[in-house]
């Protein structure tokens, strides 16, 4: 039996494990903040994600990401970022009261720094949305359920040229493949939510202290 992932208690938990994270990231400078919606459709728990445009320049077209970007001088905060762009690419308006707190940044090879915002959007039917064509090819969401799922879960094993090796999760048997940052801020979000059932691959997955 999975546990209730919306109700108030998982919410209050989870406010509590990230108040020192959000306390410490809110404010910091950052290149981009990404929001992770946890949505209920049709009664279902899910994470909502975004198929990036296969328009946009840059190696990241094409993939599945969180709705965000990059942060604008004129944002208060990453929270502020991740709330704007959310907006802009989807055409879904999150009010701030709803936000969880913020989860452990990512960065890529390039030191590229991300910040994820977690946030409770309630009930959303994805075909509702009005995703911007410029940015976004389609919107959808998976249920936790199918995300907790070993068998649709797998590990991309690296090995770098001065022979260091890493593991990274992904995300398979979905309309798309889960993989990069978007697969990390999952695992981070699932090892939140349920860290009885979820066993993260990477070594430094850490529930924070309340």
């Amino acid at each position: 039996m999975l546990p209730d992932f919306l109700s108030a208690e998982g919410e209050r938990r989870c406010r509590r494990l990230l108040a020192g994270a959000t306390a410490r990231y809110r404010a910091r400078p950052a290149a981009a903040a990404v929001l992770v919606p946890l949505c209920l459709v049709r009664g279902t728990p899910a994470l909502l994600y975004t198929l990036r445009s296969s328009r946009l320049a840059g190696k990241h077209k094409g993939e599945v990401s969180f709705p965000g970007g990059k942060c604008d001088p004129t944002d208060r905060d990453v929270v502020h970022t991740a709330l704007r762009e959310t907006l802009e690419e989807v055409g879904l308006l999150v009010s701030e009261q709803h936000v969880w707190g913020i989860l452990q940044p990512v960065s890529d090879q390039q030191k590229f720094t991300v910040v994820p915002v977690l946030a409770s959007v309630g009930p959303l039917d994805p075909q509702s949305l009005r995703p911007n064509r410029e940015e976004v090819d389609e919107v959808f969401a998976l249920p936790l359920a199918h995300l907790l799922q070993a068998q649709n879960r797998g590990y991309t094993h690296f090995c770098q040229r001065d022979h260091s090796q890493y593991t990274l999760p992904v995300f398979l048997h979905g309309p798309h493949r889960i993989w990069g940052l978007t697969a990390i801020i999952t695992e981070f979000t699932l090892h939140l939510l349920a860290p009885g059932i979820y066993q993260p691959c990477l070594a430094g997955v850490r529930l924070p202290r309340s």
